[in-house]
């Protein structure tokens, strides 16, 4: 699959925030997205083996896709979960249920909506470039959260790596891409958390090969091209 890089955004410190485009045009696209966490190197590890594959996979259709191998590049340098600003990127787009009420510092959604370079290059994105579908890659416990009409995408990855499936986490998560993407742009989010190292698992390879095949084959299915129509 050939993909072209786009314009880089730029973070608060001045580093380049990378995106990729395949060659198509489209009605709306694919978006594979990680380091929205900067702390979470395990989503980042699994969407960079899965980016390789995809620009050495020439016998895949080309899919409409956009990659973001890591959204928060100030957190990803500086291994925090929050941006140079001290914002958690997911508490901080502009939600109809935002809020810049906070109880764990980690959890900072900012002083308003979208105050975020690293967002607001995001959504610009999604406004020329109008979501399908997102996986956004993070880090926690193995869990497929689906937010929007994507539940058979996670049913379908379930069958290969059997991570649990929820619609809700359990708490309330204001700001966040899951919400904000349903709202706006009518696309399901399928936030793919997976497993901590050494918490859950021995090595990053030992994650990514257990993600490995249901990923490919999800990209490989008619189910991806039905999320685009």
């Amino acid at each position: 699959m050939i993909f072209s890089e786009l314009e880089s955004g730029a973070s608060l410190e001045g580093h380049q925030i990378s995106v990729f485009k395949t060659d198509i045009k489209a009605p709306r696209y694919l978006y594979l997205l990680g380091g929205v966490h900067g702390d979470e190197v395990e989503g980042v590890y699994v969407l960079k083996e899965l980016f390789s594959w995809l620009k050495n996979e020439h016998s895949l259709k080309d899919l409409p896709m956009i990659v973001v191998p890591i959204l928060n590049v100030d957190g990803y340098k500086n291994q925090t979960r929050v941006n140079a600003h001290l914002v958690d990127l997911n508490r901080n787009l502009p939600t109809k249920d935002w809020s810049g009420a906070f109880k764990e510092a980690k959890y900072n959604p900012g002083p308003k909506a979208l105050s975020e370079p690293e967002n607001q290059f995001l959504v610009k994105l999604f406004d020329k470039y109008r979501p399908g579908l997102i996986l956004s890659f993070h880090t926690w416990k193995p869990i497929l959260n689906y937010n929007g009409d994507c539940k058979d995408v996670a049913e379908y990855i379930h069958q290969f790596n059997h991570y649990d499936m929820a619609s809700d986490i359990g708490y309330p998560t204001p700001g966040s891409l899951g919400t904000f993407a349903v709202e706006k742009y009518g696309s399901p989010v399928l936030t793919y958390e997976c497993p901590e190292l050494k918490t859950h698992r021995e090595s990053l390879k030992e994650i990514w090969h257990e993600n490995e095949e249901g990923l490919k084959k999800f990209l490989s299915s008619d189910l991806v091209w039905n999320k685009l129509k």
